[in-house]
């Protein structure tokens, strides 16, 4: 059984953050970015403005997000922050359903997940989501909110799947607090219940 270890992304280890962003997926053209910009500010970039924009993140005193590794190989990313932090959120109309405020600075989002190709299968996005737990409980979170893909009602592809699939999320003890579409739920973990 392969070990899995998961740490926030921190300068030291950047370059870690890009082998996980770029085995799969949209990583390593988004950067993890997509939620940080409206969508003109994210269109007027280039790849390597948002590149650098994840290393200067990497650089502050709040990591934005989780590195997994399988036995010391950079594997998968998890991005966990508040959701103030994630300003595309509030203003895609398919999360305003969410039932807590979103200037509420102790509501946290699990907002994206890459695991590299040769490591899917191996429960990767499970660990990946608990450690992302800790660590937003660690930094005064209160409620952590996501919006994962209900691949039992739509199948989604690989790239899409960088929401997180419904049931990963129910699993950690998440429940549903909203279906703005059918396939769309809004999950909540109130961290004090936990």
């Amino acid at each position: 059984m392969a070990e899995i270890t998961i740490v926030p992304a921190s300068p030291d280890r950047f370059a870690d953050v890009e082998q996980a962003l770029t085995g799969g997926g949209d990583g390593a053209s988004c950067w993890c970015q997509w939620w940080m910009l409206s969508a003109s500010q994210f269109n007027a970039t280039t790849r390597d403005e948002r590149h650098d924009m994840l290393r200067t993140q990497a650089e502050g005193p709040l990591a934005p997000g989780l590195i997994g590794y399988v036995d010391g190989e950079p594997a998968g990313w998890v991005k966990v922050a508040p959701r103030t932090s994630q300003p595309r959120l509030a203003r895609t109309r398919a999360f305003a359903a969410s039932p807590t405020p979103f200037e509420d600075e102790t509501a946290w989002a699990v907002s994206c997940f890459v695991v590299r190709r040769e490591h899917r299968g191996q429960g990767l996005s499970a660990a990946l989501l608990e450690a992302a737990l800790g660590h937003a409980r660690a930094n005064g979170a209160r409620v952590i909110e996501a919006y994962p893909l209900d691949t039992a009602v739509q199948k989604a592809t690989t790239n899409d799947l960088y929401h997180g699939s419904l049931s990963t999320f129910l699993a950690a003890g998440f429940r549903e607090v909203a279906r703005p579409k059918p396939n769309r739920p809004i999950v909540s973990l109130s961290l004090a219940e936990r």
